[in-house]
């Protein structure tokens, strides 16, 4: 009460304790809470500017919600006001903050948002710093609402970048003029995609310029104060270049300044070089600019004494690899596995593994990889890295031999881990016959050396040997009488494992009783599995924490894809040889995942990671708006939804947002203040499976999230696509996934439309895009000879097997760049083939289910007559472009040479 009576007084000391203690003391639900209030209220309501700071300081401290309900509607009115000191300003709208981030629902901006956002452009430093941490709250939620601050922002901070430090003394921290200032400002723009308006983004990217021109500069003293400030605001400046990721110049900047502190002598600029590195990587305009520092990176990597250096320098090479650097990364990373610190070695595995399956263009090295992999951290290699190999051999007819005596001879090492040994049992179990011929890995040998590690190895692998036993005697009925004899010892028939002691029972008396050809019926080689991809990277996922994956992990996915044509996963147990085909599906969706699981007809598709071919194989067809046990939508009438409004129209934009994904296949399709939308994707021959993510940029729910895929009447008789569905609640800051497959029929030229619907504060948001599904996805690159590619250029000159497009270029001449967009077409480029050096020639088969229809490209360009004849895309980036002739080895190839044209249009 004495504190309380303390609040009324006039002397600043005697108000200051009272404050003090109910600051500390008081609580919110104290009976004198009322008193309270009408003291803060008193003092609020004075003119005295140390009075009202009291009092702010108080509500802020206290930041009841009893507090927001009493102060929340005045503390906007004593921000904004005219007649208002700009110490009270500051202490306003730290307070008017911190009440938002307790009860947001309680501070309603309302007619005070113009004004608040106005504060930018306030004189005094202090209150233009207090007030953007305020909008940039605020932003987060409620984006639409605070979007003008943008050009304020961009103005603001083209004042201070452009100024000396001497122009804002009070403000200049170790010659740096504002740096608290400087990041906050960058890091409200980082709320909001690039201005639309030309003149602003102009001032911005000339603001980005100056200060990566700044950081070259020697340094102003050498106070580790005044370096801390300057890289402080680079770092921001270059998260802001990497979030906009359309500045390719910028990129490359960003990427070169990122590479001298590399060799830095301060161990947290290097981590942070590395760390914005990993984002860059993922940029196609960046993307070589990064790979130039692959030397540097191996160095960190070998000699770095910091372990969390040497983690960031491992997803470096993990992000920055292709099919041109793959082996020398997956080397190193090998190499340093022997010495690398325990808490990093599964997650090495992992991307070693991925990355020698995904780059792999000769098998033995695939196979030598992983089993080197198993050999140095045999302990880290989790069962779906030695199922995936397995899959991978038994697919592979031409690494069969090769693999069955590289795993002969690792299993002669004296010390064999156990997934040696499992990978071992499996592949001499099925292709041990063809190393056979060989004295030194007779079938009796073989046998000998698996059955020497039998007694060593854990009760499951004993069941794998079990197997591979049983089928021995099918390969080799020489050692009939051997294995039997183990089978028959009282060790196994009477083993206390039931799983054991069953299978030695069953395999024995299959033995004796079964014929010749019973026997070769049960244990007959194991089929090719069915196409499948890899779980690894969704462990790898699960090993860099919870929750879904960020649109820049989405866009790590590396462009030049290609995966072995591996086998869906089957137990990591032999007896599948034996027994069933069936296991059971894992409910995660990736990429490169391995899904377990029987194949599925087009009533109930497999589960996201499952093979393509399955989801699509013939059977009875489902109704239309059925949804099947793995959640996967038929594509023609959307599914009932929690929100009921009609689709809108396709976004004004969205042919140009389509049109930028005719050359990849990853990135960012759309991106406004609430919402992102990422996709990754893969195609192989007619079949492509999409995944798109959508990331809440708020900090609030999106209630009754539905989206959906529609195609036209026509297009549906073109593609069949399947949906699977996604949980109607999408919470603030989280990130949702959606995977799409998709079938090739025939040709097509329109795209699906996807329609996402969600409800954000009570508001209903409706928007429609075009998927980027085009015919050109399904474009196998055909390689051919010059006498080859004009005999048949020649042989196909019917009207309508010819389309040809004259236009002129719009950006000047870059050969690498149009290489770079004509492999993304999906074409195979041909070197040397066209007499004339600056033409280039194009080969590919478009594959759809009805039939193959093969394409014939030149694009010849003219620099001279600034023309282009060009019927490969409108985002060929050259001067001008002649293109004689696009021919198609099929007459129904005419619809995607119209394709092709009207994307020139």
């Amino acid at each position: 009460m004495e504190a309380v009576n303390l609040l009324s007084s006039n002397k600043y000391t005697e108000k200051q304790i009272g404050y003090l203690f109910i600051s500390v003391l008081v609580n919110s639900n104290s009976e004198l809470i009322r008193l309270i209030n009408n003291a803060i209220k008193n003092d609020l309501s004075s003119r005295n500017p140390t009075f009202m700071c009291l009092a702010l300081h108080c509500i802020a401290n206290v930041g009841s919600r009893e507090m927001a309900e009493a102060f929340a509607g005045e503390i906007p009115r004593i921000l904004v006001a005219g007649d208002t000191m700009d110490s009270v300003k500051q202490s306003a709208a730290l307070c008017l903050l911190r009440l938002y981030k307790t009860c947001p629902d309680l501070v309603l901006m309302g007619e005070w948002t113009s004004r608040v956002v106005h504060l930018l452009n306030d004189q005094h430093m202090g209150v233009v710093t207090a007030a953007i941490s305020l909008i940039t709250c605020l932003s987060q939620k409620n984006p639409d609402e605070f979007k003008t601050c943008v050009s304020l922002a961009v103005s603001r901070l083209s004042r201070i970048v452009s100024s000396a430090s001497t122009d804002l003394q009070d403000y200049t921290y170790y010659f740096v003029p504002a740096p608290w200032l400087s990041c906050k400002l960058l890091r409200l723009l980082q709320c909001y995609p690039p201005p639309e308006d030309g003149a602003v983004k102009g001032r911005l990217v000339e603001c980005l310029e100056t200060i990566l021109n700044k950081a070259q500069e020697p340094p102003k003293s050498k106070k580790v104060q005044h370096s801390n400030a300057k890289n402080a605001i680079l770092f921001e400046a270059i998260a802001l270049i990497i979030h906009y990721d359309s500045e390719p110049n910028l990129l490359v900047r960003a990427c070169n300044q990122l590479g001298q502190f590399l060799q830095h002598r301060e161990t947290n600029l290097r981590y942070l070089a590395l760390e914005s590195m990993c984002t860059l990587a993922s940029s196609e305009f960046s993307h070589e600019a990064v790979k130039t520092h692959i030397e540097t990176v191996i160095n960190a990597l070998k000699t770095e004494r910091d372990v969390s250096v040497r983690q960031r320098a491992a997803d470096l090479l993990y992000a920055m690899c292709d099919r041109s650097n793959a082996k020398q990364i997956v080397a190193e990373m090998l190499s340093y596995l022997e010495t690398a610190d325990y808490s990093i070695r599964e997650e090495m595995v992992l991307k070693v593994a991925i990355l020698a399956e995904k780059y792999a263009v000769d098998y033995s090295w695939y196979v030598d990889t992983i089993l080197n992999l198993i050999r140095i951290a045999g302990d880290y290699v989790s069962e779906e890295v030695w199922y995936r190999v397995i899959q991978i051999v038994i697919n592979r007819d031409d690494v069969q031999g090769y693999a069955a005596k590289t795993v002969f001879e690792a299993l002669q090492a004296p010390a064999c881990h156990e997934n040696m040994v499992k990978v071992g049992g499996y592949i001499l179990g099925e292709f041990g016959n063809l190393i056979a011929g060989d004295p030194r890995s007779s079938p009796l040998v073989q046998f000998n050396l698996l059955h020497s590690k039998f007694h060593l190895c854990s009760v499951p692998t004993r069941a794998l040997l079990l197997s591979a036993y049983i089928k021995f005697i099918n390969l080799f009925p020489e050692t009939k009488s051997t294995i039997q004899e183990v089978l028959r010892c009282d060790s196994q028939i009477r083993n206390s494992d039931v799983e054991l002691q069953q299978r030695a029972v069953e395999y024995l008396k299959l033995s004796s009783i079964a014929s010749t050809d019973v026997l070769a019926t049960v244990l007959e080689e194991m089929p090719p599995f069915p196409e499948r991809e890899s779980s690894i990277l969704a462990k790898l996922k699960k090993k860099k924490g919870p929750g879904a994956v960020s649109v820049n992990e989405l866009e790590d996915a590396k462009r030049e894809g290609g995966e072995l044509n591996g086998g869906g996963e089957r137990g990591g147990d032999t007896s599948a040889m034996a027994a069933s085909n069936a296991s059971t599906p894992s409910p995660s969706a990736d990429l490169l995942g391995l899904r377990p699981g029987p194949a599925a007809v087009s009533v109930a598709p497999p589960s996201a990671g499952s093979l393509l071919v399955d989801v699509f194989s013939e059977g009875p067809a489902a109704p239309s708006t059925a949804v099947n046990d793995d959640g996967f939508l038929s594509s023609a009438p959307p599914p009932p939804a929690a929100v009921s409004e009609d689709p809108a129209p396709p976004l004004p934009e969205a042919e140009e947002l389509l049109n930028k994904f005719v050359c990849k296949n990853n990135g960012v399709l759309f991106e406004n203040q609430l919402l992102q939308i990422g996709i990754k994707s893969e195609y192989r021959q007619n079949l492509g499976r999409m995944y798109l993510f959508y990331g809440n940029k708020t900090s609030v729910q999106f209630v009754s999230f539905t989206t959906t895929v529609t195609c036209s009447v026509e297009l549906q008789s073109q593609l069949n696509v399947q949906v699977k569905t996604v949980e109607p609640l999408v919470e603030g800051g989280a990130q949702v996934q959606q995977v799409v497959n998709i079938e090739c029929l025939t040709d097509f030229i329109d795209a699906p439309l996807l329609n996402i619907k969600f409800r954000y504060g009570g508001a209903l948001q409706n928007l429609t895009l075009k998927l980027p599904v085009t015919i050109n996805k399904f474009f196998q690159p055909t390689e051919m000879l010059s006498q080859e590619f004009f005999q048949r250029w020649k042989q196909l000159s019917q009207p309508q097997q010819e389309a040809q497009k004259i236009f002129k270029a719009v950006h000047g001449i870059d050969a690498e760049v149009v290489k770079a967009k004509l492999l993304g077409l999906g074409t195979a480029l041909l070197e040397n083939v066209d007499p004339n050096p600056e033409n280039y020639v194009c080969a590919g088969v478009i594959q759809t289910k009805a039939q193959q229809v093969g394409c014939l490209l030149r694009l010849e360009p003219n620099a001279q007559a600034q023309v282009s004849l060009n019927s490969v895309n409108v985002h060929v980036h050259t001067d001008t472009y002649t293109c004689t002739s696009a021919h198609t080895i099929h007459n129904s190839g005419l619809k995607i040479v119209r394709f092709l044209d009207s994307l020139v249009r």
